[in-house]
């Protein structure tokens, strides 16, 4: 693999014809994606009017294809439990929580939960695995499962949403606070936003891409001799989709969050406060169809191939390998120039020891009409502490470079 030279950065060739190498850039903020304004992308469907609260993101460039009112807090119903999930799966590797492990179901819980709203219909006295609460909060949207959940693997509710807000700041969801694992009314405590909600689906689908690819987009689910199917408007009739989530209560209105991927490409979005179930289902198959009609994505470098270098310092290597946790693409939308340039940034120096998939840097792409977005950079390689050798070697490698 060739690399074009920067001062403390190597960018990989990229694969898009035409393609400009920016000079890297070495530096300690990273560059937001800038949403799209209304009149600068392709003719919406007329069916998205309906929707008061609207984003659609690219997550192989990074760019935000279309927003509205993307910062507006509101209340997300059962989407809250795409959090309960995220949560869950990052206890699930911090080691915390495990599949096989059984939880109890409360008798306070029963009687206060049972048929209460979308059920797995758990029983009384019984236990229930952690894989089948993870298959079933997203597929049948088990407020009951929800907190069986959070009960069994923090000790309470209470002490569960403090998890889960701790791992939303995490995330940087700045417009979020999470007050029941399940989304049940609660006079506004728990509130999110559509920005929120795409960063958190990003994690879900870029973090824990087995577990994503586990529990998400199953059809129907059995649970007391109850099968229920599952009300994702877009699985199973539009191609590629897996995900993710349905929210409603009279409060919060109609939502969705959802996700499809074709040829490597995945899109995400999410569409809030529709008035009605078949309002919300046509307008997700028909952003959906936008997303990938209107819009050309042009693969810049594919599944963990090298993207750059950047300079280590303190380690056993001088530099360090980043690839793209997914395929990079230029997304533009259809018939426009798909020319690009793209800059790696990163808050230097990096230092070691770093790890494999360790977020080093992000990959700047910015296209032809100005708008910038930008994919986050992993390092490929686990790179250890320089010993006293090393050490003395990068620093007769300092004085001559």
């Amino acid at each position: 693999m060739k690399f074009a030279h920067g001062a403390s950065v190597r960018i990989a060739s990229a694969l898009l014809a035409g393609l400009v190498l920016a000079s890297p850039v070495q530096t300690v903020a990273e560059v937001a994606a800038i949403p799209a304004a209304e009149s600068d992308v392709p003719t919406l469907p007329a069916s998205l009017d309906g929707a008061p609260i609207a984003l659609m993101l690219d997550l192989g460039s990074g760019r935000v294809l279309f927003s509205r009112e993307e910062d507006r807090r509101f209340m997300p119903a059962s989407l809250t439990k795409l959090m309960t999930l995220y949560t869950a799966f990052e206890m699930l590797d911090e080691g915390l929580l495990q599949p096989e492990q059984r939880m109890a179901v409360r008798d306070e819980t029963f009687r206060e939960w049972s048929g209460k709203g979308s059920s797995m219909f758990v029983a009384q006295g019984t236990t229930v695995g952690v894989d089948d609460l993870l298959r079933a909060i997203p597929t049948v949207s088990a407020n009951d499962g929800c907190v069986v959940l959070a009960e069994g693997a923090a000790g309470s509710v209470a002490k569960f949403t403090d998890i889960m807000n701790a791992k939303a700041k995490e995330l940087g969801m700045n417009d979020s606070h999470f007050n029941t694992p399940n989304g049940w009314p609660d006079e506004g405590r728990t509130y999110t936003s559509a920005r929120d909600l795409a960063t958190l689906a990003k994690a879900l689908i870029t973090k824990h891409p087995q577990k994503y690819q586990r529990y998400f987009g199953i059809p129907k689910f059995t649970w007391n001799e109850i099968t229920q199917n599952n009300r994702n408007p877009i699985l199973g009739v539009v191609d590629g989709a897996d995900g993710l989530k349905t929210g409603f209560t009279n409060e919060a209105g109609y939502g969705f969050v959802g996700s499809a991927e074709r040829n490597g490409r995945r899109i995400v979005m999410v569409i809030g406060g529709t008035q009605s179930g078949r309002e919300r289902k046509a307008i997700a198959r028909d952003f959906i169809a936008w997303g990938f009609d209107s819009w050309r994505a042009h693969q810049l470098y594919g599944m963990n191939q090298p993207v750059a270098e950047v300079a280590l310092q303190g380690g056993a290597e001088r530099q360090v390998e980043l690839k793209a946790q997914r395929p990079v693409f230029v997304t533009v939308p259809m018939g426009e120039d798909p020319q690009a340039k793209v800059s790696v940034r990163y808050r230097g120096p990096a230092e070691a020891p770093i790890a494999e998939g360790d977020q080093v840097a992000s990959l700047v792409i910015e296209t032809a009409d100005g708008q910038k977005s930008t994919v986050p950079l992993i390092a490929a390689e686990n790179v250890g502490e320089a010993n006293w050798w090393q050490r003395l070697r990068n620093g007769l490698f300092s004085m001559v470079t």
